[in-house]
Order: structure tokens, then C-alpha cells, then sequence
């Protein structure tokens, strides 16, 4: 330095330096058990396969800091410490999907050695530049993850991929009963989803890991491993000792094991019992694995900030690679020499990998960015027809069917059971959607016609049913997750937003998980259930990049806008959100009692006019007055344009949006371009609401000589009975504010 003092060098070149001496002067760990390879049946060239795959690993940690020294690379978090996870990456099968916790690189390595022509330094070093090759995740983030090897790409550091690991568990426990439609699920596949010890306290993990035992002590199929790597600390939170034992050993439903991940051969037989119980058994396993954190918590953590140095360096000398050193030297496979060859080759090896790797094309455009946000897909199935036969014998006996106009509710039921008919792999799942029919009886009398293994009544807990849902899809089922109430979704939220709707991007569009989530929301319910019944904000929705939102208004659109997102989720792999306004489910009237205005007649598939995401609705050709509006508020405002049209000799035009998100916006403008007046009519909450973005939207693609007026909801909760219309939009609002647009004078 120039003013000559020597820079501290960091633990990572500490180690890195340290470990050839330590090797060739046998300053090597005690040993842990007395276990020897050939009582585990291990070739000493078995063991040989798994040390290399612990060094590449250490050496792509330490090849990371000096690209990022050079700023080269960018934020990652290293193994260094867990990399007797090499062990899963070897017993468990391709086959055998795996949801990984971000310190999996030497089981990410191990696994691509199951698969000749695999690249897995590359690749990784390439996630470590950004690059656009890199060929998870297209540049877009440093994730571990590879379509070839059965893995989805994640970005969680909460365990927030637990749930969809349970999920896919139980879609294998499905494919004995129900064939996916991909056909690749074997029937002894045993999912791998593993964790850090801070994590598992997190609801996320705690709600799946009671969600997989919840199931297996019903005796419904769960083959799962679930593998807590405790290194002892989450960042700088100690966990305390014993904590992991004591909270995992005794649940119900749940098979506790226990390895100690710093020495391969006794890491070798945990994972052989555990697989071994859950693909026997078909139940979860929580294999315990004791491993320790080298290197701080992430790229930049000084972890001598808040351990002490004799901590620090009492875990080095626990370094997993020391005890490999320590188990091949002993059992006389490779000479203390042979081994720091080894280090040096592989150390030379990913250097000049990341030499190719930094020169490799970067993402250099917004388009390209989001290119795998809703990647269109040319390569669709066409669409199942349901064998006109079965539908029959199956929808005969439904009085229903016998041509009487039905509410939204009935309408939807009816949807549900076709689709159920049309898509063999589909299945509905929700709290009460099977022997009770759901709360508002959408999903009646399905569980007696298509059974529990399509119809399936889940545990009160939504992040286990998104999760549950999320699973299926990857495993090739097409889920139909329903949520009870729409402020229920704020429990699991994480799920849409940081899984289901991340997947295709962060993995350049190779995995998806198709869905359509149904979610009963809204307000309007005469006061009944307060705020958490009478949620009337879709922000965390709209918020999401990527996601369809589908709101009817009426049951007729309803079965036709519910029809359209099951095929966009079937053929483009798309996540679907799909609002039924409770209010309306059974709505019957429009103008006055009786009226029957507001129901329909059931048309079954290829009946009707369908409606494709995006097309919104238009009612009346005026061109003084145009009212847009979706869900209960288009309800009101037909109400309020009777009114108009009556008492005040006006003829507005009304849009239905029916879609939150994509907004057709050119067909929109060009709808409302003979108006002079726009009034838009918001149900939900003035702030956050899809009004402002309509209001942005008039005002930035030239539509400016308009006056646009909103009526919203106000910026509140909703509160119990009568009060709760107190801050919700009504018909004589929308009539007022129609009227004060009338008459104010506009150019």
C-alpha cells in the first residue's frame, strides 16, 4: 500500500493458503466416529469423486471474492462449510426433484456428475458474472438451479421453498392414482428440499414442515427429505445448541435422523437412512446434518464483527474439507501430496474458467430483462376435449343443467366441474372445497363426482395450499388452489410473489408453475365479517410483474373468463389470480326483485362467446358520459346508468375491465376516445388502486383533453355491519358524480 503498511489478508485467503500446510503437516481435525468407507460399501474412488466435488465447490467460493474484488461478480453466498451436502448430490437421483437452500454448490456439482456432458463450473461461474449465458437463470440473478438435473432455481433465504417441496411431494403420492400429463413421475421418487438451521424457524418452514407430517399421519403419501444443514448461526443470531434436535425429533408424522455433515462417511450413512425410510416408507424424513459456516454469511459479512476470532477459527479447523483430508489419508486412498495436487488442479481449473466466464455477454436491455417474465410458448398441447360420454353420465343428474338461469356461484360450479371433465391432471384444492363445498358452496358436489385426490381438502394454512399448488405444477399437474378470503392471502403472499411468480424468470422461462388461484374476495357483504371478510385492496396483486388478474362482474363472464385462464395456464404456464366478488356470488337481481337480470344460463365448452384475457366489456354507445369500472362497482354502475338513463334523459358507456392485469391499454383508449367524460368507479381503496394507474394511463397515451373523475372506496378498513358503507362506493355517488361531470363544463 502506499503508505507502506501491509493489507490484512481476509480468513478466505487465510484458509486458502493454510489448507496445503495443514494437509502436509497433518494438522487434520480428530476424528468424528469410527466409521470405515467399506462398512458403508463406499469404493475408495467413490470417495475420491465426492472430495473433488468439495473442493470445486471451496474453490468457486474463493474464485468469487477475487471476481468480486475486481468487480467481476457480484452478491452470492457461499458453501463453504456445508460441503458434505455432496453426499445428496450423490445418492439422491435426477429423477428425484430438489428445492436447494443457496449453500448447495458441491451437491449441485455432485448431482450434474449423475448426467456425462454437464457443466457445473461454468455454469456457476457464469451465474456468478451475470451473464446472459449463464444457463439457469439468463444473467438475471446467482441462483443454483438446472432444468437437466431436476432443479428449480431458488432465490429464497427464508425457506420459503418448503412449501412447494411439499407440494411436489404430494403430487408423487398423486401420480399412483392420477397420471400427470408429462408422465415422468417415478413412482419411487422421493423429493430433496434442504435448509439452513436460522431458517427453520421461519413460519414459512415451520407451516411445511407441519403440513408434510399433518398429511403423513393421515397416511397420505409424503415422500420427502427435508435437510436442516445447521452451521449453529443465522448471520450473527446463534442458534442454540440443541435447539434443532429438541424442535424436529418428536413431531407427529415426522422421522428425525441425524448426520454430521463434516465428515463424508458418517454424512453418507444419514442420507442413506433417511432416503432409504422415505422412499420405503413414503413418509417425511427431517434429516438433521451438522455442518459448520466458513467465510462469514454472505460476500461482504465480516463475520469477526460480531464472533470472536478464537469462534472463528475453532469452526476452521472444523473445515469438512480438513476431515475429507483426514478419511483419505487414513484409509490409505490418496498421500497428503496427492491430495494438495488435487486442490491445486481444481484451484487452477476454476480460475481459468473464470477467465472465459467474465467475458461472457452480459443482459444489455430492459426487453431482455424481462423476456422471461410470461415467455410465450410455441410448443402447446392442444387443448383436451372431455369425452362427451363421461360428461354426461357425470352432469345427467344435475337439476341444474335443465336450462334455468343460475347465480355467479352455480355458474362457476358448474365451470369447475368441466374443467375437472376437460383436464384430466387438474385439481382443485382449498380449505372446506371438498365435503362442505367451500363456504359459499362454489365448489359443491365435486368431491362426490371426481373424488379427494382431485378435489382436496387441505389444512387451514395458505401458504401450505399455494405452496401445495405450486408443487403440483412443477410436477405437471394444473392446480386450481382456491383462497378463502382475499385478506387470507396476505398470510402466504410470499408464495405468489417470491415463488410462483419469480420461477420463469429467474430461470429464463425453462420452469414454470401454472395455476389459477381463486380467491373469493371483495366487499359489499352487508356488513358481514369486517375487514378480514371485506378485503377490498388488490395492490399486492397488481404489484406483481407477470401475473393475470381475472375479475368477473357476472356469472356468464365468469365462466367464460374462468374458462380462458385455465387454458393460459395449461398452454402458455401462466399464474393466474381469479377474483370472485362474494357480494355478487349470488346476486340474482339488477333493477328491482325478481328482475333476474344478473343471472345466466350454464353454457358448457364451446358454448358461447369466449372472453380472452385482456378483452374487457362494453355496455351503451353515449359519448357525453363513459363509466369503467370491474367486479361490484360495474354492478353498481349499471344500476346508476338506469338511473341516468331514466330520470336524466342520458346515455353513458359503461366498460366492464374484467382484467386487472394485462390491460388491453390501446383498446382501452380507443374505447373511451369518442367520450369527452371518463368517470372511473373503484371499489377498491383510493390509494393503491387500479384506478390511479387508469387515471396515469388517460393521461400518458394522449387522452388529456378528457376529464377523468374517480369514486373510490376510501382509504380505510372495512368495518362491521351497516358502517361498512360508510367508505365504500354506492350507486348514488356514481349517480352524483356523473351528473357533476355532466354539467361541468368541458371543451
Amino acid at each position: 500500500m502506499a503508505d507502506g503498511r501491509a493489507r490484512m489478508k481476509s480468513r478466505a485467503e487465510i484458509m486458502e493458503s493454510r489448507f496445503p500446510r495443514q494437509v502436509r503437516e497433518g494438522m487434520l481435525p480428530d476424528p468424528l466416529n469410527e466409521l470405515v468407507p467399506a462398512d458403508l460399501g463406499l469404493k475408495p474412488a467413490e470417495l475420491v469423486d465426492l472430495f473433488e466435488s468439495q473442493l470445486m465447490s471451496r474453490q468457486l467460493d474463493y474464485q468469487s471474492r477475487r471476481l468480486r474484488a475486481r468487480n467481476e461478480s457480484f452478491y452470492t453466498i457461499g458453501s463453504a462449510g456445508h460441503e458434505g451436502n455432496a453426499v445428496l448430490g450423490k445418492l439422491f437421483r435426477i429423477r428425484d426433484m430438489a428445492f436447494l437452500h443457496y449453500r448447495s454448490a458441491a451437491l449441485m456439482i455432485q448431482r450434474s456428475k449423475q448426467r456425462p456432458g454437464e457443466t457445473p463450473l461454468y455454469d456457476t461461474l457464469l451465474s456468478f458474472v451475470a451473464s446472459s449465458e449463464d444457463p439457469i437463470s439468463g444473467g438475471r440473478h446467482k441462483v443454483l438451479g438446472s432444468h437437466t438435473l431436476g432443479v428449480p432455481p431458488q432465490t429464497s433465504t427464508i425457506a420459503s421453498h418448503l412449501p412447494k417441496a411439499v407440494g411436489a411431494a404430494h403430487a408423487v403420492g398423486l401420480s399412483r392414482r392420477l397420471r400427470a400429463e408429462s408422465g415422468s413421475i417415478a413412482d419411487d421418487a422421493v423429493i430433496l428440499c434442504n435448509f439452513g438451521d436460522a431458517s427453520a424457524n421461519h413460519s414459512t418452514a415451520q407451516g411445511a414442515i407441519n403440513a408434510a407430517g399433518w398429511a403423513a399421519f393421515q397416511n397420505s403419501p409424503m415422500p420427502i427429505v427435508f435437510v436442516c444443514e445447521d452451521n449453529g448461526i443465522g448471520i450473527s443470531t446463534p442458534t442454540p445448541g440443541g435447539w434443532i434436535r429438541a424442535s424436529f425429533s418428536g413431531r407427529a408424522g415426522l422421522h428425525y435422523c441425524y448426520c454430521d455433515g463434516r465428515d463424508l462417511l458418517d454424512c453418507v450413512r444419514g442420507v442413506r437412512e433417511a432416503l432409504t425410510y422415505a422412499r420405503r416408507w413414503r413418509k417425511p424424513v427431517f434429516l438433521h446434518m451438522r455442518v459448520v459456516r466458513l467465510l462469514g454469511h454472505a460476500g461482504s459479512d465480516t463475520e469477526t464483527a460480531y464472533r470472536s476470532l478464537q469462534q472463528v477459527e475453532a469452526d476452521e479447523h472444523q473445515d469438512p474439507l480438513l476431515h475429507s483430508s483426514r478419511i483419505l489419508i487414513q484409509h490409505g486412498i490418496l498421500g497428503a501430496e496427492e491430495i494438495c495436487a488435487l486442490n491445486e488442479q481444481v484451484g487452477r481449473r476454476v480460475a481459468s474458467i473464470a477467465e472465459q466466464a467474465v467475458q461472457r455477454p452480459k443482459l444489455s436491455s430492459a426487453r431482455e430483462v424481462m423476456a422471461s417474465i410470461a415467455p410465450v410458448r410455441n410448443d402447446c398441447s392442444p387443448m383436451p376435449l372431455a369425452d362427451p360420454a363421461l360428461r354426461e353420465s357425470i352432469l345427467e343428474r344435475d337439476p341444474r343443467q335443465q336450462g334455468k338461469a343460475q347465480n355467479m356461484a352455480r355458474l362457476i360450479n358448474l365451470a369447475l366441474a368441466d374443467i375437472l371433465l376437460q383436464y384430466s391432471h387438474s385439481v382443485v384444492c382449498g380449505e372446506d372445497v371438498g365435503r362442505k363445498g367451500g363456504v359459499y358452496s362454489v365448489t359443491s358436489g365435486l368431491l362426490e363426482r371426481f373424488g379427494a385426490a382431485r378435489v382436496i381438502d387441505t389444512l387451514l394454512d395458505e401458504q401450505s395450499i399455494l405452496g401445495l399448488a405450486i408443487g403440483l405444477g412443477h410436477m405437471g399437474y394444473l392446480p386450481i388452489p382456491e383462497i378463502q378470503f382475499l385478506a387470507y392471502v396476505h398470510n402466504a403472499e410470499d408464495q405468489i410473489r417470491g415463488e410462483a411468480a419469480t420461477l420463469s424468470f429467474f430461470s429464463n422461462g425453462q420452469f414454470s408453475n401454472p395455476m389459477v388461484i381463486r380467491i373469493a374476495g371483495l366487499a359489499y357483504q352487508k356488513g358481514f365479517g369486517g375487514h378480514f371478510h371485506n378485503d377490498n385492496s388488490l395492490a399486492v396483486f397488481r404489484d406483481i410483474p407477470g401475473l393475470v388478474i381475472a375479475c368477473p362482474s357476472n356469472g356468464a363472464d365468469a365462466v367464460q373468463m374462468l374458462r380462458s385462464c385455465v387454458a393460459l395456464a395449461y398452454e402458455q404456464r401462466r399464474v393466474v389470480v381469479f377474483i370472485e366478488p362474494i357480494a355478487l356470488y349470488m346476486t340474482r337481481d339488477l333493477l328491482q326483485p325478481g328482475d333476474d337480470l344478473w343471472t345466466s344460463i350454464y353454457q358448457g365448452p364451446g358454448e358461447g362467446i369466449p372472453i380472452a384475457p385482456g378483452e374487457f366489456g362494453c355496455y351503451g354507445d353515449g359519448t357525453d358520459l363513459c363509466i369503467i369500472s370491474y367486479g361490484n362497482g360495474y354492478y353498481l354502475s349499471r344500476q346508476a346508468a338506469h338511473e341516468l338513463s331514466k330520470g336524466h334523459g342520458l346515455n353513458p358507456r359503461l366498460i366492464d375491465l374484467r382484467w386487472l392485469a394485462p390491460l388491453d391499454e390501446a383498446a382501452l383508449i380507443e374505447a373511451v376516445a369518442p367520450c369527452r367524460r371518463v368517470l372511473i368507479v373503484d371499489e377498491c381503496r383510493r390509494a393503491g388502486s387500479i384506478s390511479e394507474a387508469l387515471v396515469t394511463l388517460l393521461h400518458e397515451r394522449g387522452a388529456a383533453p378528457h376529464v377523468v373523475v374517480r369514486v373510490t372506496a376510501e382509504d380505510s378498513f372495512i368495518p362491521l355491519a351497516d358502517a361498512a358503507h360508510l367508505v365504500l362506493p354506492d350507486r348514488q355517488q356514481i349517480i352524483d358524480a356523473a351528473l357533476s361531470l355532466i354539467n361541468e363544463d368541458v371543451p
